[in-house]
């Protein structure tokens, strides 16, 4: 950035989460002035995206006088003055969390998510709640309480689902930051279709406390959702994790989280499989020449690439797990999820998952990644049609089932691996494409440093 860039909050706020939060520290400009900038780019650009759908401006101002007289104290807290939102199915003292379902649109939570309470005391000014889809399930933000978002690079699409709020608010430029969350690649499939960077943690790294079906408060478990940053850069996906992350009460009380360091700090030392097809999904013609265009600049670097190994688990039975798992869970909850095993099938379903996890801890002895898409093709046009098992998605002008879609995401959710997504091209119509970087368990670090490495323009 220039000089003149510290102190133009637009800029800034384009920029991410991490150089306004040094600015604000450094005394080139206020948090306020950059929340005033935030709101601003809000009520002028969100008509037509319908992206920030709950605000909460009066209190973002206190928050931002807050982070100057933190400054003031001479205290510098990591996200100082960032100008963010959270996903709408974060609880938020005072504000609504309804996940787009009409009975719960009133209904007001007394207390913040562990998260949000992390973010406000890491220095965040959250300007209010972002668009979600209807229970959190769909790869489009839709709902009959605050309606559809749109993609701001092509209103006609889809900004991906169920964190698209979020990731059209940061591919507009109205916000530095977004807290979503992720079970079924709602953080990684809004990355990929806005262009943004996404992360889903490892299970457990950051605190779900508060991220609940509404009215309900569920114990995390070895649930498989986990929440997580979309941002700007992958700077700012390290940031947060650095920030927020760490075990919730009770645990608090006896230990504490400290992140791997990343593997490499250089691409030619990565060891990455790449897969640009998957059995039980569609991937589109542009996407495999991304991915394989990433292959090739990766073996140039010098990194080792491979197609294929005889250590990759089974993806089609990946898949079919953790169908039947986010069903099961599902349906003690919400509506949708509609599968009920005994005792004795759910047993031998968690045995099932701790076996592929022993595959991936002995994948990853010999890989440091495995790369892939989020999902088979840019963002789609927007769909209407309630009925999943109808739904086409065409794919290379050929109709493919919509739900199968999911499969690019259960590989990391399934075994609780951390994913990050990354831009890495454009169609020729200039929709964005990224890259799933999964990694090792509890390595967070690694994938988003591959991400970086890996950023494009």
């Amino acid at each position: 950035m220039t000089a003149s860039d510290f102190t133009h909050p637009d800029s800034l706020i384009a920029a991410g989460a991490g150089p306004c939060a040094q600015a604000v520290a450094a005394g080139h400009i206020s948090a306020l002035e950059l929340c005033d900038a935030a709101i601003a780019r809000i009520e002028a650009l969100d008509g037509p995206i319908n992206a920030v759908v709950v605000r909460d401006f009066e209190r973002a101002h206190a928050q931002a006088r807050a982070a100057d007289a933190t400054r003031a104290r001479g205290e510098r807290p990591p996200l100082l003055g960032v100008p963010m939102t959270v996903k709408e199915s974060f609880n938020v003292a005072g504000l609504p969390t309804s996940w787009g379902l009409p009975p719960f649109k009133n209904f007001m939570p007394a207390q913040d998510a562990v998260a949000v309470a992390r973010l406000k005391a890491a220095g965040a000014v959250i300007l209010g709640k972002s668009n979600v889809a209807a229970g959190l399930a769909d790869w489009q933000s839709s709902n009959p309480v605050y309606g559809r978002t749109a993609n701001p690079l092509d209103l006609a699409r889809s900004a991906g689902g169920s964190s698209g709020g979020g990731a059209a608010a940061l591919a507009a430029g109205m916000v530095a930051l977004e807290m979503g969350s992720d079970m079924y690649g709602s953080i990684r499939v809004p990355a990929h279709f806005c262009g943004v960077y996404g992360h889903k943690p490892s299970i457990g790294v950051l605190p779900t406390r508060g991220h609940d079906f509404p009215a309900t408060q569920m114990e995390p478990g070895d649930f498989p959702a986990v929440v997580g940053p979309l941002a700007r850069s992958a700077d700012d996906l390290d940031l947060v994790l650095a920030a927020i992350g760490g075990p919730d009460l009770p645990q608090s009380r006896a230990w504490h989280l400290v992140m791997p360091a990343p593997r490499h700090a250089r691409l030619r030392d990565f060891r990455v499989l790449v897969l640009a097809e998957h059995p039980a999904a569609a991937a589109s013609a542009s996407m495999r020449a991304a991915m394989e265009g990433m292959a090739e600049r990766l073996a140039r670097e010098g990194a080792t690439v491979a197609r294929s190994s005889e250590l990759l688990p089974d993806l089609k039975d990946i898949g079919a797990g953790y169908v039947t798992l986010v069903t099961t869970m599902l349906g003690a909850f919400q509506p949708g999820g509609s599968t009920r095993l005994s005792a004795h099938d759910w047993i031998r379903l968690m045995g099932k998952r701790e076996a592929f996890r022993v595959q991936w801890r002995a994948f990853f002895e010999r890989f440091d990644a495995l790369l892939c898409p989020p999902f088979g093709c840019a963002a789609f046009a927007h769909e209407d049609n309630p009925d999943w098992e109808a739904r086409r998605l065409m794919i290379d002008e050929q109709p493919t089932p919509y739900g199968a879609q999911g499969a690019w995401a259960t590989m990391a959710s399934l075994a609780g691996l951390p994913a990050t997504v990354a831009p890495i091209a454009k169609e020729a119509d200039g929709l964005p494409l990224g890259v799933q970087i999964i990694g090792p368990f509890l390595e967070d670090r690694t994938t988003i440093a591959l991400a970086r490495l890996l950023a494009t323009d």
